[in-house]
């Protein structure tokens, strides 16, 4: 058996490298395997401090942004985390199992409590430890994940290979990485350095699912770039981290790989490609805007397809949560 289970946060407005790195192949998966759960993981969110209306919203806005871009909620589970039980408890009996030095070593951890480690919610630390839980409560087995999420996976993989190991079984299955191609890193517009993110104090660093045209003409008519034409070969990307972005942005939209895109607009100015990417960008988006927008401002369909698929979810975990706490040694009723 092979299922899928990925999850996004409801943190801010999703942008375009949520949509390219997560959503879209989403869509993709669905076509390729019959079972996948996609989450809208509400628990890992609250690991830093949320404003709970805003959190509502932001779930729904979510889940709508998938229902939008092509993600069926017939064919597909769609729900958010805190409905279903076995995350949390699975989290814990995985607290449990890994160990300190695991999750000290976690890059992430280290970049988002930076030097005020000593502030940072238990909760972040434990952050993987929740991440290996969504994914084994349902004995998923395929996972696709970013550049960023390789370690977290690579922990889940050592975490369920411990507790097979600690309790003598072989129940949990080993959880393989998918990594797919252009654009899986989509990086911000001021820095091409940088990852795009929902956090960053810039609004002109992000397209964001909820822009408009003008908004997106705009954010990259102003995106950042360097005083040369585009490059016309692959090696002549070195070194320019804005270049690379915003071509590496066009394929992914345009369906190409990079050398298509590179030979079509390669030698030409910033100021023509932009255009080009603006105009491509509105193309594909705002369609999935107008849904998005339409699907959020019906709450009872949004929080009808998360308590369904909530209930699906449940489902499939309950026999699971079960076995393991016959295995580590519960008593149930």
């Amino acid at each position: 058996m092979r299922r899928i289970f990925s999850g996004v946060q409801p943190t801010g407005n999703l942008h375009l490298g949520n949509y390219l790195g997560a959503i879209r192949n989403w869509v993709h998966l669905q076509r390729d395997y019959e079972d996948c759960l996609f989450c809208v993981v509400d628990l890992h969110a609250i690991t830093v401090w949320q404003e709970p209306a805003a959190l509502r919203a932001s779930t729904r806005e979510v889940a709508a942004a998938m229902i939008a871009a092509g993600i069926d909620a017939e064919k597909s589970v769609i729900f958010n985390q805190s409905q279903v039980p076995a995350h949390a408890e699975l989290a814990w009996i995985f607290n449990c199992v890994a160990r300190m030095g695991w999750l000290s070593r976690m890059t992430q951890f280290k970049e988002k409590a930076g030097k005020n480690k000593e502030n940072a919610s238990v909760g972040l630390f434990a952050y993987p430890n929740l991440m290996a839980a969504d994914i084994l409560a349902y004995k998923g087995t395929h996972v696709p994940v970013g550049d960023d999420q390789k370690q977290h996976l690579e922990l889940a993989r050592d975490i369920a290979q411990k507790f097979n190991n600690d309790f003598g079984v072989d129940f949990f299955p080993v959880v393989e990485p998918l990594i797919f191609g252009a654009a899986t890193r989509v990086m911000s517009l001021r820095d091409g350095t940088k990852k795009m993110s929902k956090s960053d104090p810039s609004d002109q660093s992000r397209i964001t699912l909820t822009d408009d045209a003008d908004a997106i003409a705009r954010k990259v008519r102003k995106a950042k770039t360097d005083p040369d034409p585009l490059p016309t070969s692959k090696d002549g990307l070195e070194g320019r981290p804005e270049a690379a972005n915003l071509m590496g942005i066009y394929a992914a939209l345009a369906g190409q790989d990079l050398e298509q895109v590179i030979r079509d607009h390669g030698g030409h100015q910033f100021s023509r490609f932009k255009q080009d990417l603006a105009d491509l960008m509105v193309d594909r988006l705002q369609p999935i805007t107008a849904e998005m927008r339409r699907l959020t401002a019906d709450t009872a369909y949004i929080d009808g397809v998360l308590r369904r698929g909530a209930e699906k979810a449940r489902a499939l975990s309950a026999p699971i949560m079960a076995e393991v706490q016959d295995i580590v040694g519960f008593l149930r009723p």
